[in-house]
Formats: C-alpha cells, sequence, structure tokens
C-alpha cells in the first residue's frame, strides 16, 4: 500500500476518528453504525471498526466513510502517546502519531507520491508541502480539517 494510502487508512479506520458522540452507547457492547460501500443505509460493525474502504484503496469517496474530525482524533492521540507533538505542522509528528514510518526515506517516497517537484534534500520544505498536502488529501476525502491547516 502507498504510504498515502497507508496515513488514510488509519486517519479514517482509526478507532479514534470519529467526532465525539453526542451520547453514551448502550452497556452491553453494542455495535455502532457504519456506512457500507454503495449502501444508502448503515450497517453494523463491532466498535472502533470501519467497514467503508478497502486498505488498499487510496481514493476513498465521502459517502463511503464517516466524517472524521482530525483534530479531535489526533489531538486525542497525542494525549495518549504522553510526549510533546507539534502534528499540526510536522509531518513527522503526524505520521509518528499515526504509528506509521516517519523517516525521512517514508517521507521522499510520500513526496514522489503526491508528485512534489521540489528538492527532496531540503527536507524543511518537502515536510512542509507534505503536511500541507497530506491536510489537503484528509479534507479531500471528508475528513474535517481546520481551515489553517489547508
Amino acid at each position: 500500500m502507498s504510504i498515502l494510502g497507508n496515513i488514510l487508512s488509519r486517519v479514517f479506520g482509526h478507532p479514534a476518528s470519529a467526532a465525539p458522540p453526542a451520547s453514551m452507547p448502550p452497556a452491553g457492547g453494542a455495535t455502532q453504525p457504519t456506512m457500507t460501500p454503495g449502501s444508502a443505509t448503515p450497517g453494523t460493525a463491532a466498535p472502533g471498526t470501519n467497514t467503508a474502504y478497502s486498505a488498499t484503496e487510496t481514493n476513498f469517496t465521502k459517502a463511503d466513510k464517516a466524517p472524521v474530525d482530525m483534530n479531535h482524533m489526533m489531538t486525542d492521540l497525542a494525549a495518549k502517546s504522553g510526549k510533546p507533538s507539534n502534528w499540526k505542522t510536522s509531518i513527522v509528528d503526524l505520521m509518528g502519531l499515526l504509528d506509521l514510518d516517519n523517516s525521512l526515506t517514508a517521507r521522499k517516497q510520500l513526496a514522489d507520491e503526491l508528485g512534489f517537484t521540489g528538492d527532496k534534500n531540503d527536507s524543511a520544505s518537502m515536510n512542509i508541502w507534505l503536511h500541507k498536502q497530506v491536510m489537503q488529501k484528509v479534507a479531500e476525502n471528508g475528513g474535517i480539517v481546520p481551515a489553517e491547516l489547508h
């Protein structure tokens, strides 16, 4: 799977990716509704599961999944990690919180996937560009991304 595909899978398939629920689910481990591909009616899935897309897809459609509040999800992951994180501006921190390889090699591969035309040896410029592109891709695929991160 592509690096971008891995990022989108983690964002849209992560148990904490949904916006905070309005109320607590019923006791007894009830299932949560999810949209299944090509369906206009919700199905059910085990808690924390998202059956709305294949893990190998990189072009998700907005109708295939519930919206993801990126700020809520990433802030929650940062708090649970117990480590300082600057995911709002750092592609390295963002990938790290998603438990993905954030090495320079992986970021260069992501740059290739996204069509970066700059100097990949200028990692600071590349990283800034990558972060903006990833936030844009999350938004294009139905994610709720704070306006200042586009």
